[in-house]
């Protein structure tokens, strides 16, 4: 799961919890928007904590010093 699916998690959860007043037997629709919030703040931070690791700093090369001799010296 991406990053995008993880905010969409989040967007749907608080949907559930904060914007709906459906009630369904046997399901409490805002104990479901909190979990599917929690998941998705889960996944964000796993996401980010990998993408972190991936990151490679590489170093600058050193400049290339040709050992030809010019024209005009």
């Amino acid at each position: 799961m991406g990053l995008g699916g993880c905010i969409i998690l989040i967007a749907v959860g608080a949907i559930l919890t904060f914007a709906t007043d459906w009630e369904m037997k046997g399901a409490n629709l805002d104990v479901i928007g909190l979990i599917l919030m929690a998941v998705g703040i889960i996944g964000v931070v796993t996401f980010s904590s990998i993408a972190k690791r991936r990151r490679v700093v590489v170093p600058p090369t050193a400049p290339v010093v040709s050992e030809e001799r010019r024209p005009y010296e």
